[in-house]
């Protein structure tokens, strides 16, 4: 019996001896597998950026162009798409539109109250056409400076954007202030996207400036 346990013992050492790497390729296996996946998902960010971007720019040029009656087309069909006047959200007082809606009253000279001015508190109202032209497409935002998921214009209002919109990414296209007024006459417009069936729809359109 002595024997034979001792010869047990000894071909167990002699195959860890001709195997040491085993362990060691199993670890490197494992690592290599958590590089691996951190790849992915630093491949999956890459790609969405790029795809949020160039969706920023058709929606940014398609503004520019003034032809609203395309910006359907980029509006979540399930959740719409909110107006925002400036950089804090009030789901209870921006303008919020369905995809139907929007596509109903795009074209028509109904008056609808976009929010509160500030400095004055006097209400917003215009057409959908004559809000997109004159506040939300305010400045020539297609040579904006364009960032993803990342703040360029920073006032003195509360932003509130990631605390209304937690699961969302957006763009910014920022205009920079002039010096003659202090960099204080900067304008941002953001986009907010969300993905619905593959592809991504725009659940917020937000505009943002130095407020009083």
């Amino acid at each position: 019996m002595k024997k034979l346990f001792f010869s047990v013992l000894i071909l167990s050492i002699v195959a860890c001896t001709k195997n040491p790497e085993k362990f060691v390729n199993d670890k490197a296996d494992s690592t290599s597998k958590i590089k691996s996946d951190s790849a992915t998902v630093d491949q999956n960010i890459v790609n969405k950026e790029v795809a949020l971007k160039q969706i920023n720019e058709e929606v940014v040029q398609t503004l520019k162009d003034k032809d609203y009656k395309k910006i359907a087309e980029f509006i979540h069909p399930e959740k719409g798409v909110t107006f925002s006047m400036y950089g804090f959200v009030n789901p209870k007082e921006d303008k919020h539109f369905s995809k139907a809606d929007f596509e109903k009253y795009e074209s028509t000279k109904t008056l609808f109250t976009w929010g509160t001015m500030d400095g004055s508190g006097d209400l917003y109202k215009s057409t959908i056409d004559d809000y997109l032209t004159k506040w939300v497409y305010s400045k020539d935002f297609a040579t904006g400076q364009v960032s993803f998921n990342e703040f360029q214009g920073k006032g003195n209002s509360q932003n509130n954007l990631k605390e209304i919109y937690p699961k969302s990414d957006f763009t910014e296209n920022f205009i920079k202030g002039s010096e003659a007024n202090a960099e204080m006459d900067w304008k941002s417009l953001r986009l907010v996207f969300e993905e619905y069936q593959g592809k991504y729809y725009l659940v917020g359109i937000i505009n943002d400036q130095w407020t009083i």
